[in-house]
């Protein structure tokens, strides 16, 4: 039987840097007992953004946030729209860089996701922030 569902998570961030959130998608996806589909995730922000990337060694993360700060550096002279701070236009910058929609198969009631994958909000402004994630699966 065909099925579709929406949802909204709300994630609060700790300022820059990656939270996962794989266990609340889950969770969800398993409340509905949802089998086989498609899951599309939309973050409905512009200065922060969705990935997929390892969740076992944190060192992969710290290394995203020290790469993306050597090429997209707050406060650059070049940058005119700081209406919220150094930060502020950094951050739409490294969103445009990355994605705001992610979307993932569920195959037997599992993500197709690797053994070492996790779903991540990647918060781009230095200052905590609450953000609000739509979802929607589609399939049986």
């Amino acid at each position: 039987m065909f099925r579709q569902a929406f949802h909204e998570l709300v994630i609060p961030t700790r300022g820059r840097g990656l939270t996962d959130f794989t266990r609340l998608v889950v969770q969800w996806l398993g409340e509905h007992k949802f089998r086989d589909g498609l899951v599309t995730l939309h973050l409905r922000h512009t200065s922060a953004s969705l990935l997929i990337q390892e969740n076992a060694d944190p060192d992969v993360r710290r290394d995203l946030d020290a790469f993306f700060e050597r090429l997209v550096p707050d406060g650059d002279p070049l940058f005119v729209h700081t209406a919220e701070g150094d930060d502020d236009m950094a951050a739409h910058i490294r969103t445009a860089l990355t994605a705001v929609n992610l979307s993932i198969p569920l195959h037997g009631g599992q993500l197709a996701l690797g053994t070492w994958q996790g779903i991540y909000l990647w918060e781009h402004r230095t200052h905590p922030h609450t953000r609000r994630i739509s979802l929607h699966f589609i399939g049986e």
